[in-house]
């Protein structure tokens, strides 16, 4: 089972909180919204500690700097498939979503084409309130958004997620 690492970074705005969540770069991702975002998070090397991984990601996929120093750790999840599992971290900051900068990642496109181009690994961030990040965040990261609002003694209800939220598979 492959183990990925990641931060969800919140910020408290009239009181209630917003996190920062990221989109998917390249072509597959371009046109889907709702149900695919996701928290900057990456896989973890062999033998690599998880949190460290999880700081690494964050800054190589939003090329923003890591925001905080008191890191709460939100367990983890596994997906559906059983194929993977993520670890989180709940930390505080106030980030320029605007600034986000990511790595990128090369692919042959169009499909058989033979041509190679680059893509951003992830093409943008922003912030959402809790309820929104629900409809927006790919529905098995949902558990993240309740141990926050958990730990920050903030009601929060998910609500039902869009009928073709996490279709993709590539989390």
């Amino acid at each position: 089972m492959k183990t990925s690492a990641g931060l969800l970074v919140y910020r408290l705005k009239g009181g209630q909180p917003e996190v920062f969540i990221v989109h998917n770069g390249g072509p597959f991702w371009a046109k889907k919204d709702d149900g695919v975002w996701s928290l900057p998070k990456g896989e973890v090397d062999g033998g690599e500690d998880p949190l460290a991984a999880a700081k690494r990601e964050f800054i190589e996929e939003t090329g923003l700097p890591l925001p905080g120093s008191k890191f709460v750790e939100l367990g983890t999840i596994t997906y559906p498939k059983g194929d993977k599992e993520v670890i989180a971290w709940a930390v505080e900051g106030d980030l320029d979503a605007s600034q986000l900068k990511s790595n990128t990642f090369e692919m042959e496109w169009p499909p058989r084409s033979g041509k190679m181009q680059q893509f951003p690994e992830i093409d943008r961030g922003d912030w959402f309130s809790l309820p929104d990040a629900s409809h927006k965040l790919f529905p098995p990261n949902h558990p993240f958004l309740e141990r926050l609002a958990s730990h920050l003694k903030t009601p929060f209800d998910p609500g039902q997620s869009p009928p073709d939220a996490g279709q993709g598979s590539l989390f």
